[in-house]
């Protein structure tokens, strides 16, 4: 990695082939892990809805953590799309596939001429009633809601149409009180299969661009109304994004493309020196 006591960051824009779209996150590629302290305080210095944290385990192996400004998170999709292509812009990835350890379970990435493809544990939801509080801090008419019915950290309410996606315009502080979930609000495309938005204010994120982990939900969930196995989403926050997605039994593959931004260094304290 380096000699001295600077670590090497990128800014990489997920699902997204221009420079000023799509969903940043900064990643971090260190020799050792960094303690979670560390990891937190980096996080909140970039203020980005996630930065990755990278350990080598060996040829196309990694550790994998995600954190936003305020908390670590058990998967993100945008961040581990990121990752991928910040291990292949620095030459860390040599072979066909790359295998990240995570918290969620082994997460594996491919890459072609048209982009990255991540193969996620799929997320099955059941309908649930719609909290009154939710539906009143969206500000908008849920047709119905669902989440996970097991360990669930997001949750997805129904819009009428795409307008009614485009238009919302949430109370964040009053979502952040309404729940402890993240929240997706999607419907059907007008000229793709679904969009969506996504809303997460109790991680300090009202609004995320392009949320992966989202779409482990949203795939099988209109996999299942469109009956077809492979879909085109739009996300619909104001940088915007676009990612395929295709269910594979109990697995789901998004794929999209990235952008660099930036590259620089974090230097850290003699105390946490990593070599």
């Amino acid at each position: 990695m380096t000699d001295s006591n600077d670590i090497p960051v990128l800014v990489v824009n997920a699902f997204t082939d221009t420079l000023f779209g799509g969903n940043p996150a900064a990643v971090v590629e260190t020799s050792k892990p960094l303690d979670d302290a560390t990891m937190q305080s980096i996080a909140e210095q970039h203020n980005l809805s996630e930065t990755a944290f990278l350990v080598s385990k060996g040829i196309d192996h990694f550790d994998l953590r995600w954190f936003t400004p305020t908390k670590e998170v058990p998967l993100c999709g945008h961040a581990t799309l990121a990752s991928a292509h910040a291990l292949d812009y620095l030459g860390h990835w040599v072979g066909q596939r790359l295998t990240f350890d995570t918290a969620s379970g082994p997460l594996y990435v491919t890459r072609d001429c048209e982009g990255y493809r991540i193969e996620f544990p799929a997320v099955f939801m059941v309908e649930v009633e719609t909290p009154a509080n939710i539906a009143s801090a969206l500000g908008v008419r849920v047709v119905r809601s669902y989440q996970p019915s097991v360990g669930a950290w997001q949750m997805v309410c129904e819009l009428e149409d795409e307008t009614a996606i485009k238009t919302c315009s949430p109370d964040f502080s009053a979502l952040a009180l309404a729940t402890d979930l993240g929240v997706s609000i999607t419907s059907p495309g007008a000229d793709v299969d679904y969009v969506s938005r996504f809303f997460i204010p109790q991680l300090g994120i009202n609004e995320d661009p392009v949320t992966g982990s989202a779409h482990c939900q949203l795939v099988p969930f209109w996999a299942e109304r469109l009956s077809k196995t492979t879909l085109l989403a739009r996300q619909l926050s104001a940088r915007g994004g676009e990612l395929s997605g295709t269910l594979h039994g109990d697995r789901v593959v998004l794929a999209g493309q990235c952008r660099l931004f930036s590259e620089g260094r974090i230097f850290l304290p003699p105390e946490l020196r990593l070599n």
